[in-house]
């Protein structure tokens, strides 16, 4: 019978120090499945605006509520850094920012524009300003 030997491991989490890059890219991986629950969340308002003034109202309250403020926080994080991590995939898919400096600034850069641009995000009460500018 053929002796048998340990075979080598391969290498895991345990010996990768964690780096910028890698953790933008477990984040887009979460935000795109964070953006499918989000969606049934839309899809739950459109319904919503389609079923009637009474139902609409209740989904009204539920998002105006902390926690679906929160909600709506978070898939409005999740929908932007999403789409800024695919950005930053369509700058590398031209061959460009492959460099460990342009890698590094491209993941900061994700990670910046996605929470400055979070905190621009139209707000409540903003509608009417909205409605102004465009009539």
């Amino acid at each position: 019978m053929a002796e048998t030997r340990a075979r080598p491991l391969s290498p895991h989490l345990q010996i990768y120090r964690p780096m910028l890059t890698m953790l933008m890219s477990i984040a887009h991986r979460v935000t795109g499945a964070a953006l499918y629950f989000g969606t049934l969340l839309v899809a739950w308002w459109l319904i919503a605006a389609a079923s009637g003034p009474n139902y609409y109202a209740a989904v009204q309250w539920f998002m105006g509520t902390v926690v679906g403020r929160l909600v709506l926080f978070g898939y409005t994080w999740a929908l932007i850094h999403h789409m800024l991590g695919g950005v930053r995939h369509l700058i590398w898919d031209t061959g460009r920012g492959l460099g460990p400096a342009e890698r590094e600034w491209l993941a900061r850069a994700n990670l910046f524009g996605s929470i400055s641009l979070t905190r621009r995000a139209p707000r409540r009460g903003s509608g009417r300003a909205m409605r102004e500018v465009l009539a």
